[in-house]
């Protein structure tokens, strides 16, 4: 069967592709403005990519189309396959029809922490022998490939809540009917979609609902609009995370503790009881709840708490989440997918744990729908007060970036034009400085013209 995807090139659809290609589907897809590490991705697994959405792409005469959520009404591609009446589908419907039936579901939700906490479950099932296929919006480095079939019962997928597709407004994770879910945090996102946090939660209930009795939520004690979700009610069992280290009423709950200043040797408890210590690479606190909710989940499919410690040691990191691109003359550049104030001040805060007195540069991209649109754009300078100097990118806002910046004085720069962006980052960067870009996408390749850039300097 030839399956044609539009939109493949995003993270989800790249990682539907080379699912169904493993599955023996014929696989070609479209998409526009492509960049790595997807399209890389894809090309390497052999799958054909078209530039564009070309209505003579229907010549190909597939079985089937699937249309990714970024393909909007108004698509030529998509009008043309509406006009003809041929068949369609979402790629989360397609997901559940094809790979995830009778399948153990692992589905990690939130905010933020998706692909992390994800890529650790991934990972710890992996190392325990479980061989779980996956879907992940990211490229884990134990497993260098962001999607995989098994015929292992066990299925991780990172559980999105952004809407399925132009004909399915329901968020993608109601599809999955997964039987243990991670509720990792939750926060006003999406403001193309979602008018407040209460529509959030509504679907954060509807996945609720897709649990079975069976199951089990592992849930971050520390987030009121996650005990919100609760409860409106709850038929599985329940754990909790990142709360109070003991069982309270009968309530299970996690906590880890940190064993040394930077926070790299943890230990991990269940009621109060300590489980095993691990040290884990991965910088941040929030990365230590992320690994906290992936032993746990871990846990309900057999993998021991001490076994998922000695993993996590093992942890190769994932793709565009903090990860070191070069250095040059004693200067990092560093490469991190984060768009979101909360995302951008964990993602600061944990590189300043890290590295300590050094001077942080953070370079941001607010690319998201949300940013763009100025929902959260208040917010900006708080989640970048651990950084040493700010620069920002302000093509393509519908805002006024150097408004918002401006109180930070001598500390922020502003830019329109990428070029001269680089060459002021450049200019002030010294030995030892720690260069933090954060964008959800290809940022212009801008981490290869700052490594270049630094090459150049006399």
């Amino acid at each position: 069967m030839h399956i044609h995807i539009l939109g493949i090139c995003g993270t989800f659809m790249g990682g539907v592709a080379l699912l169904a290609r493993s599955a023996g589907f014929t696989v070609t897809g479209c998409d526009a403005g492509v960049y790595p590490p997807m399209s890389t991705q894809l090309e390497e697994q052999g799958i054909a990519l078209i530039e564009g959405y070309s209505p003579d792409q229907l010549a190909m005469s597939p079985d089937l189309f699937v249309i990714g959520n970024a393909v909007s009404r108004g698509n030529p591609l998509l009008e043309a396959i509406l006009d003809r009446g041929l068949p369609y589908v979402s790629g989360p419907q397609w997901l559940a029809d094809n790979v995830l039936q009778g399948k153990w579901v692992l589905a990690v939700a939130g905010t933020h922490g998706k692909t992390t906490t994800s890529s650790l479950l991934a990972w710890i099932l992996e190392d325990a022998g479980l061989n779980p296929g996956f879907l992940i919006g990211g490229v884990p480095g134990n497993f260098a490939i962001s999607a995989r079939l098994t015929d292992t019962p066990f299925f991780v997928i990172e559980a999105d809540e952004y809407d399925t597709a132009f004909c399915d407004k329901r968020s993608k994770f109601v599809h999955y009917r997964p039987r243990t879910v991670v509720l990792n945090n939750l926060e006003y996102d999406h403001a193309d979609i979602f008018p407040d946090l209460a529509a959030i939660e509504t679907q954060f209930h509807h996945l609720v609902r897709t649990v079975p009795k069976i199951g089990r939520i592992i849930v971050n004690d520390a987030e009121d609009s996650l005990k919100r979700v609760v409860e409106r009610g709850c038929w599985s069992e329940l754990e909790w995370f990142g709360g109070q280290a003991e069982q309270v009423a009968g309530k299970t709950s996690w906590q880890y503790e940190e064993m040394d200043e930077r926070g790299d040797s943890i230990a991990f408890m269940l009621n109060g009881k300590e489980q095993a210590v691990s040290r884990l690479p991965l910088a941040g606190a929030h990365n230590r709840a992320n690994a906290l909710a992936a032993m746990a989940a871990a846990r309900h499919v057999g993998v021991t708490p001490m076994h998922a410690a000695e993993a996590l040691e093992r942890f190769e990191g994932v793709k565009r989440r903090l990860e070191p691109r070069g250095t040059v003359r004693g200067v990092t550049v560093y490469d991190d997918f984060a768009h979101h104030p909360t995302a951008i001040a964990t993602t600061v805060a944990g590189l300043r744990q890290r590295v300590g007195e050094r001077r942080i540069l953070a370079v941001l991209e607010p690319r998201s729908n949300t940013m763009k649109l100025g929902a959260m754009k208040s917010q900006l300078p708080a989640s970048l007060v651990q950084a040493d100097k700010v620069f920002c990118y302000a093509g393509n806002l519908g805002w006024d970036a150097n408004e918002v910046f401006g109180p930070m004085g001598d500390k922020a720069h502003v830019s329109d034009n990428l070029g001269s962006l680089v060459d002021a980052i450049a200019a002030e960067a010294r030995y030892g400085d720690q260069i933090l870009v954060m964008s959800n996408g290809g940022f212009g390749g801008i981490h290869d013209r700052l490594l270049e850039a630094l090459a150049r300097k006399s």
